[in-house]
């Protein structure tokens, strides 16, 4: 056919899509960017897993942080039953019952309320 035949009288051809070497390396590099994408975010090192991983930072901060509130007032409690004789004093009463001579104990039972009875 003629170039400038009338548009009429040319034969619509049809038209052949065929991947050529820049098509395909179009493809290629728009799969590889989405897989980067996609791990990027759900990966190993990536967005999801650095906020999980802060997340566990904080949380054991927390822990370090009440850890050590802990130990302050269990060094405190040491120093207090190496140095003061009525923090001894009183944790032999508070741990093993002891009284001073002369005292008087009161053990104080819990008696059982009139609607408890009738239940058993």
């Amino acid at each position: 056919m003629k170039k400038n035949a009338p548009l009429a009288t040319r034969r619509a051809l049809p038209i052949k899509r065929s991947f050529s070497a820049k098509r395909i390396g179009q493809l290629l590099a728009l799969f590889f960017a989405v897989v980067f994408a996609i791990d990027g975010i759900i990966g190993d090192r990536g967005v999801l897993a650095l906020m999980r991983t802060r997340k566990q930072a904080a949380t054991l901060a927390l822990e370090l942080e009440r850890q050590r509130a802990e130990n302050t007032a269990l060094s405190e409690q040491a120093r207090r039953l190496r140095d003061d004789p009525e923090a001894i004093e009183e944790q032999a009463r508070r741990s093993l019952g002891l009284i001073r001579p002369g005292e008087k104990v009161f053990i104080i039972k819990d008696l059982a309320s009139p609607g408890r009875s009738a239940e058993k």
